[in-house]
């Protein structure tokens, strides 16, 4: 009897997920473990494993299509096994169509101009744009193509990843169309559709903006004992070797936010519609990550009780997962406050957005040259800045200058902070 293997939920609040490309077709022999189609989230990609075993009979939804997590997405079993039970409603039998057509085609070998003829077209929506999938184009733009020059093979006339790897092996000239536009005048701008991630981080950030009272306070502090912890740490070799400014910036923001629970928050609202202050027990620090897919926040979750090289190796591991596109949905929630940092783009102050439902962020702005007046004239020294973004609705301005002025005094004496 023929079995499915259903949308995976790749985690906790993941709706649903965009098939990317079928490793396996109809009629191919699957067992257990072995990889069916790889599929993106608006965060993360991932690789569908089969939890069944026999002969993949039929796919439900191809490359391209946005699938709702534990929907089925194909049927394995036995050859000549009934699939019309497990078929989602509103799911086209795409296997037998795909057998008919060797099959049609085999007969006769068709000139090649015919068959040039008859090369499938990209479909072109109501308002002039291709349709070309989230993987499609992210991997168009990397690869420097031009994906309206593939040749689709996805639904309803659909650009996918694999048409796009097939033209970067294949490039087709530029000059190709232009015979079909060569009247048209020289277009001066290219329209782009958001992807997934850019959509989700668009609406977080206006949910941010339009439904908070946030407001910004810039603060700075003597960098010198961070820069020459640095160097030590640098001196010393093996794990502290990679302990960079902002490892320490995350250290030192993690034991100073313990002694502010108020920062160390989340505004939710409670069964009766009333907003609630979460005040966390640890901190969950999100630190912003840009990453080709857009903006991601990993989480670092209990920081307050992690060492400073733990907090290094983690950052980095969560990092590369989020750039490589396979972080866990699960690793991109649940934050208690958020780092970002600009600094190594010389950005002097900033105004970070909140990430809800957080009540707080911290920017971490580079570090500038200043001048002091000491008991004997002046003195250059090394600032960094702070730009620290709070929800007025629950922090006032006098405690979130209290957690900034502890957290620079932490820094500026960071051999002690070591220690707390």
């Amino acid at each position: 009897m023929a079995k499915a293997v259903i949308m995976p939920k790749a985690g906790i609040t993941v709706e649903s997920c965009i098939i990317g490309e079928w490793k396996k077709k109809v009629g191919d022999a699957v067992k257990v473990g072995d990889i069916l189609f790889d599929y993106e989230t608006d965060k993360a990609a991932f690789e569908c494993e089969s939890t069944e075993e026999g002969e993949l009979l039929e796919i439900f939804f191809e490359n391209g299509e946005e699938v709702p997590v534990l929907v089925n997405v194909c049927a394995i079993g036995a050859k000549g096994d009934d699939t019309s039970a497990l078929r989602p409603e509103g799911a086209a039998p795409a296997a037998p169509a795909a057998e008919e057509k060797p099959a049609e085609a085999a007969p006769a070998a068709a000139p090649v101009a015919e068959a040039k003829a008859e090369a499938p077209v990209a479909t072109v929506n109501n308002d002039g744009f291709v349709k070309v999938s989230p993987r499609a184009r992210e991997l168009a733009a990397r690869a420097g193509v031009n994906p309206a020059l593939a040749t689709p093979t996805g639904p309803k006339g659909r650009i996918v990843e694999k048409d796009v790897r097939e033209l970067m092996k294949n490039p087709v000239a530029e000059a190709a169309p232009a015979a079909a536009t060569a009247a048209a005048p020289e277009v001066e701008f290219e329209d782009v559709k958001f992807s997934g991630i850019r959509r989700t981080i668009a609406k977080s950030m206006i949910d941010s903006l339009s439904g908070m009272a946030q407001l910004t306070n810039s603060h700075s502090f003597d960098a010198t004992s961070i820069q020459r912890c640095r160097k030590e740490f640098k001196d010393a070799g093996g794990d502290l070797a990679g302990v960079t400014l902002g490892d320490m910036v995350l250290f030192a923001v993690a034991r100073t936010l313990k002694n502010h629970p108020e920062l160390n928050s989340n505004i939710i609202t409670d069964e009766k519609g009333n907003l609630v202050l979460r005040k966390f027990k640890h901190v969950h620090l999100g630190v912003a990550v840009d990453t080709p897919r857009g903006l991601m926040v990993p989480t670092i979750f209990n920081a307050d009780t992690k060492s400073i090289v733990e907090i290094s190796k983690e950052l980095k591991e969560l990092a590369a997962a989020a750039r490589n596109g396979n972080i866990s949905p699960d690793l991109l929630r649940g934050g208690s406050f958020t780092v970002s940092n600009l600094g190594a783009f010389g950005v002097e102050s900033f105004t970070p957005v909140i990430n809800p439902p957080q009540v707080a962020i911290l920017g971490v702005c580079t570090i500038m040259d200043r001048v002091r007046k000491t008991a004997g004239g002046f003195e250059v020294y090394p600032a960094m800045g702070l730009s620290l973004t709070y929800d007025h609705r629950s922090v006032d301005g006098a405690p979130a200058a209290r957690f900034a002025k502890e957290l620079c005094e932490n820094l500026e004496m960071f051999t002690a902070t070591l220690l707390k």
